[in-house]
C-alpha cells in the first residue's frame, strides 16, 4: 500500500491543476455531456460497458449505432436479447451484451427506468462492478466516487512511482484516487484522469512537458515513466484447435446454429463445428460435421486470439441442394441476411475464409 504520508504529502498532485487542464483540453466524445449540460446516465452507463476491454475509437461507431437502435433504457429493456446480441456483434466479450440487456430490464423494473445515483444501488444491478458503479455515480451524478480504469492506473502509478505490480496494486491506486478527489466537480475529475492517461500520460512516450502534474510526478523526475505501471507476467493459454463447417445451399443459404447461452460467446451465432481443444485430432475432424456430405478442406486456417487462449480453426466447405433440411438445432440463413446475425469476429473470419463474406 501507499504510505499515508505519501498520499497526503506536500508533493501530492493538485486536482485543481488537472481540472484547469481538462477545461481546456477535454475530449469531445459522443457519450460525454458538453460543458454546462447535464450528463445522461443511460449514455454514460452504455459507454462505460462498451469501453471495457475496447478502445474509444472502436466504441464510437458502435455506440452511435446502438443508441440509434435503442435510444432509451426502456427501448433496450423491451428489445429481444437476440437483437441486442446482434447489435453488439464484433465488440467481443459477449457476456457484456447479455448483462447489458438484463441491467436495462432491472433499471426499468426496479427503478422505473431511472438509474440509481449511488454506488451501492448501482452495484446491485446485473453486470455492474466497482469500476462501472464508480464511473456512473461520478460522471452521471457528480458523486464523490472512484472510477479506476487502465488510464487512471497508469497516471497514478507513475505519479507515485508505485513499485507494486498490477493487479495487486489496484487497492493502493484506488486509495490514492480517493485521496486526490476534490469535493467540487468529482465527475469532471474522474473524466480528467481518464483523458490525461489517454492523451498525455500514454503507455509509450508520454508527453510529460504538457502534463499538469509533471512537477510532482516521481516517475517523470526519475526518468522511468514508461516502466509504470508495473505488471505481473501474463500467462498465455495453450493453443486450442478445432474445425468449422461452412455449408452452402444452392439457394445461397448458410447453415448456422446458436451457441449455448452461457459461456464463451454465449448466445452468439456460429457455423457448426467441433469442440475447441488442445488435443484436437484433425484426422477425426469430419466426425463433428453437421451433415453427411462431401466436405472440402480449405487451404490454410483461421486464427483468433481470445483473452485466455489462441485458437486455430480448420475450415471445411460443402455445397448442398436447395431443399436440404437443417439438422436439429441448426437453421439456414440467406447469405444476404448474415449481417443481421449476431456473429462474433471469429465466425466472420471463418465465413471470409470460406469466401462467404
Amino acid at each position: 500500500m501507499i504510505p499515508a504520508d505519501d498520499i497526503a504529502g506536500h508533493e501530492t498532485a493538485d486536482p485543481t491543476a488537472l481540472l484547469a487542464w481538462y477545461d481546456r483540453h477535454r475530449r469531445g466524445l459522443p457519450w460525454r455531456a458538453l460543458p454546462g449540460e447535464t450528463a445522461d446516465p443511460y449514455r454514460v452507463w452504455l459507454s462505460e460497458i462498451m469501453l471495457q476491454q475496447t478502445t474509444v475509437q472502436t466504441v464510437k461507431g458502435y455506440f452511435e449505432r446502438f443508441l440509434a437502435r435503442f435510444p432509451t433504457v426502456e427501448a433496450l429493456a423491451g428489445a429481444p436479447v437476440e437483437a441486442v446480441m446482434q447489435a453488439w456483434a464484433g465488440l467481443g466479450y459477449y457476456s457484456r451484451a447479455r448483462n447489458l440487456h438484463a441491467c436495462a430490464q432491472a433499471v426499468v423494473e426496479r427503478h422505473g427506468g431511472r438509474f440509481p445515483a449511488n454506488e451501492t444501488a448501482l452495484l446491485a444491478l446485473p453486470g455492474i462492478g466497482a469500476y462501472t458503479a464508480g464511473a456512473v455515480a461520478a460522471i452521471a451524478f457528480d458523486k464523490p466516487a472512484v472510477a479506476v480504469d487502465g488510464n487512471v492506473e497508469r497516471v497514478l502509478s507513475r505519479l507515485m512511482a508505485l513499485e507494486e505490480p498490477l493487479p495487486r496494486a489496484k487497492p493502493a491506486i484506488r486509495a490514492l484516487a480517493l485521496a486526490l478527489m476534490p469535493k467540487a466537480r468529482p465527475g469532471d475529475f474522474a473524466q480528467a484522469l481518464m483523458d490525461l492517461g489517454a492523451t498525455i500520460c500514454t503507455p509509450k512516450k508520454p508527453a510529460c512537458v504538457l502534463c499538469p502534474w509533471s512537477p510532482p510526478c516521481r516517475a517523470r523526475r526519475e526518468g522511468t515513466a514508461e516502466t509504470f505501471p508495473r505488471k505481473e507476467a501474463k500467462k498465455t493459454g495453450n493453443l486450442r484447435m478445432g474445425a468449422a463447417f461452412v455449408a452452402v445451399r444452392a439457394d445461397d443459404c448458410i447453415l448456422l446454429r446458436d451457441r449455448p447461452p452461457r459461456g464463451l460467446l454465449g448466445g452468439m451465432a456460429e457455423v457448426p463445428g467441433s469442440d475447441w481443444s488442445a488435443a484436437f485430432d484433425a484426422g477425426q475432424a469430419l466426425a463433428a460435421a453437421p451433415l453427411n456430405t462431401r466436405w472440402r478442406r480449405l487451404p490454410g486456417s483461421v486464427r483468433h486470439v481470445f483473452t485466455h487462449f489462441p485458437l486455430e480453426l480448420t475450415v471445411y466447405r460443402a455445397e448442398l441442394p436447395a431443399r436440404t433440411p437443417a439438422p436439429e438445432g441448426s437453421r439456414w440463413r440467406a447469405r444476404a441476411e448474415l449481417k443481421d446475425e449476431a456473429l462474433p469476429t471469429v465466425m466472420r473470419k471463418v465465413l471470409a475464409h470460406a469466401a462467404i463474406e
